[in-house]
């Protein structure tokens, strides 16, 4: 039985039989964990195990958004409270080299979180370079405002995960940071020249290019193609993407049910696709959307399985560590609340 190239959700806390017969049936490449699929690691671990079941295939990815902050599926009190990006940034500024062990000791433990209970892909890093004036959406979960510093702590971010065995997601390739508005909501156009872009936006993807899974800005670069985001863009997946940015990673997009995205979901589906993506992802767990979505989407061949491989093969990677060590050195700078602040807002 072929594997269908895409990413689907599920509703709740536990699989309804309708969901279970159609998983079966269309084989997905991988699942993609919410907010309303968490509850206790017991029940997130039967879930999980009970979506690999649904498939024929070995090495499922199972997706999850635990980046820190305001963007953590997995909360308290059953999981650490983790710190948003931009506060790696902050200590990065004060201290290189502390930045960086903090970075990789938060995702370090998150791979050691996410393992426990059979998740191996978390969409992290953000590499995006807000500038000012762009809509928040992206705001504290960025590293900082300097490609430099959001790809150095990014790539500490990325052997983290990777340490513990699970994949990274670098996103949203090739760069949000300038979009004005929520793509969850509407379509941002950036009209930034393609110079400023390889010089900022793209610089961060273009240093972690090596890494094995990327996910799609659903985001207009008036200047590279003025009708499509890159999601559904020949043009930025091929001459940004794959050429100018070097990636030879498996892509796949951003949410196929946002509304930054027209259309029917057929019509994303294939658009997406004929655009270069390997696997469209579908977040929201309704069947009714994930039916066309799969009736559209092909079985993976070609480049698309070679890069699936290529990512999937990375699982069997952990390397041992000392996990309650790890965990108290995490705490001790979570703790100092001052340093990587302002000294003038220290007293505040």
């Amino acid at each position: 039985m072929g594997i269908t190239s895409a990413i689907f959700g599920c509703s709740g806390l536990s699989l309804t039989q309708e969901e279970r017969d159609f998983y079966n049936e269309v084989q997905p490449w991988g699942f993609i964990l919410f907010g309303r699929n968490v509850d206790t690691p017991e029940q997130v671990a039967t879930l999980v195990a009970d979506l690999k079941s649904c498939v024929s295939h070995n090495d499922v990815p199972i997706l999850i958004d635990q980046e820190g902050g305001r963007v953590r599926r997995l909360r308290p009190p059953h999981w650490e409270a983790y710190p948003a990006g931009e506060v790696f940034g902050q200590h990065y500024k004060h201290d290189k080299i502390r930045g960086l062990r903090f970075a990789w000791l938060q995702s370090r433990l998150m791979a050691a979180d996410l393992r426990k209970l059979g998740v191996n892909v978390d969409c992290l890093p953000v590499l995006d370079v807000p500038i000012s004036g762009s809509h928040d959406v992206i705001g504290d979960r960025a590293y900082g405002d300097e490609p430099v510093i959001v790809s150095n702590i990014g790539q500490a971010a990325c052997e983290g995960l990777l340490c513990g065995g699970v994949l990274p997601v670098i996103k949203h390739i090739p760069g949000h940071g300038r979009a004005g508005v929520d793509s969850h909501k509407d379509l941002p156009l950036v009209t930034a020249s393609i110079q400023e872009l390889e010089k900022s936006d793209f610089e961060p993807f273009k240093r972690l290019n090596n890494m094995p899974l990327a996910m799609t800005a659903h985001v207009v670069y008036t200047d590279i193609d003025p009708d499509n985001p890159a999601t559904t863009s020949t043009k930025v997946i091929k001459d940004v993407i794959r050429d100018y940015i070097g990636f030879d990673g498996l892509l796949m997009c951003d949410d196929l049910s946002m509304h930054a995205l027209k259309g029917t979901f057929e019509e994303r589906t294939a658009a997406s696709f004929e655009a270069g993506c390997d696997v469209v992802l579908h977040c929201n767990g309704d069947l009714a959307e994930m039916r066309p979505i799969a009736a559209s989407s092909p079985q993976l061949s070609g480049d698309a399985l070679r890069r699936a491989i290529q990512a999937t093969d990375l699982f069997a990677n952990i390397e041992p560590c000392d996990e309650a060590s790890l965990r108290e050195e995490f705490r001790s700078l979570c703790d100092d609340e001052t340093y990587g602040k302002d000294p003038t807002e220290a007293g505040r």
